[in-house]
């Protein structure tokens, strides 16, 4: 059985090609965006026949991938068709891009309009134009007039449950549903060197990662290749900041780890993969332990390496277990006559029984565990 459909109709004079829906799946966009785009930038199939449905070629599917990268990293989309199209075919047999583009605001071209595509803010945050509106169909104020799938494509199978996010998130997700592995390490990178490890996990790979996942859940095993793409490239890119800062020159060894662990039965690794990266950077010593770690292990690691500070991650209720975090923050360690215990952070979304538990602390981000672990003293205040 074939996983692809057939490149031709298979009548006699039928073009070799895809059509519409197979090429919208594969570059992770709804039909609706390839016919925008179609539409005001004259992407579309180089042949076209009278009464039949449009089938794009290699070099058409080229040219869209090209297009998706290009809108993805954050070009304009009337600066990324003109560049696509020019890559595709000799620039004189180019329709200029301006004849393709219904009309903007008085005065503004769709050459000026690519020719100073906004710049994230200052303080980090590209501003409110960047950010994109998954019911809305198309990104907020953007002025580019990308039709995006919206959650009636995420019923067909085309698109994903992401709301209103920054647009690295979405060219993030989108890589990932074609399964562009290339463009998924050069945005995840892009988006550390840019944005930091703080912001772009909470405002770009957690949401990508999140909107993935809930497709998966409601699509059974369709999307099951697409969510372990993405998860390989995010743990390989935080690893690798970790890597990295763990082994710059200065660093003391003397100074009592932060003990990271997932809690027994829990597999979910990436956000204490993201802490460690942060931590690592902020050069704190940091001792991963990783996914399911067995309650026996636990309290043995703490009181062998006699940690002050332990981090429990916890995605579901049934892997929060109150009883071992009650335990290790009551377990002592040190010589006698001087005996103190560990801080027990609980972080993730199945520990809600938690918040009435004083002896535990609760940070409800990446940040705010930052700053409880490195903000105040060696490993923060309560």
């Amino acid at each position: 059985m074939t996983t692809t459909e057939p490149h031709s109709g298979g009548r006699p004079g039928d073009e070799a090609g895809v059509t519409t829906g197979f090429l919208a799946r594969k570059l992770g966009v709804s039909p609706t965006t390839l016919r925008s785009w179609d539409r005001r930038y004259g992407l579309g199939p180089a042949a076209r026949v009278e009464g039949r449905h449009r089938r794009w070629s290699p070099d058409d599917v080229a040219m869209m991938q090209d297009m998706c990268r290009m809108t993805a990293a954050g070009v304009p989309p009337a600066e990324a068709a003109r560049v696509a199209r020019r890559r595709a075919v000799p620039e004189d047999t180019v329709t200029p891009i301006g004849s393709a583009v219904e009309p903007g605001p008085p005065g503004e071209s769709a050459a000026g309009q690519a020719s100073s595509p906004e710049r994230p803010s200052p303080a980090g945050r590209p501003p409110d134009g960047g950010r994109v509106s998954e019911g809305h169909g198309g990104v907020e104020g953007s002025g580019g007039g990308e039709v995006l799938e919206g959650t009636g494509a995420g019923r067909s199978g085309g698109g994903l449950p992401l709301g209103s996010v920054w647009q690295e998130c979405r060219g993030l997700a989108r890589a990932a549903v074609r399964l562009d592995a290339v463009a998924v390490q050069e945005q995840l990178t892009r988006a550390v060197t840019t944005y930091g490890l703080i912001t772009a996990w909470e405002e770009i790979l957690a949401p990508a990662l999140h909107a993935v996942g809930r497709k998966w859940e409601s699509a059974g095993d369709q999307y099951v290749e697409v969510e372990h793409l993405l998860s390989w490239h995010v743990s390989a890119t935080l690893r690798h900041c970790y890597v990295r800062s763990s082994q710059a020159p200065g660093r003391s060894g003397d100074a009592l780890p932060v003990v990271l662990a997932c809690m027994p039965g829990e597999l979910h690794t990436l956000p204490l993969e993201a802490l460690s990266a942060v931590l690592a950077e902020r050069g704190l010593p940091v001792l991963m332990l990783g996914g399911a770690v067995p309650a026996e292990a636990l309290v043995a690691t703490v009181r062998r390496i006699g940690s002050t500070a332990v981090v429990l991650w916890s995605q579901s209720r049934s892997t929060a277990s109150l009883a071992l975090a009650r335990h290790l923050a009551a377990t002592r360690w040190g010589v006698r006559g001087a005996r103190t215990h560990t801080a027990v952070h609980v972080c993730g979304p199945g520990w809600g029984a938690a918040k009435h538990e004083t002896q535990l602390r609760r940070p409800r981000s990446l940040r705010d565990a930052v700053t409880a672990l490195a903000g105040d003293g060696p490993y923060g205040t309560a």
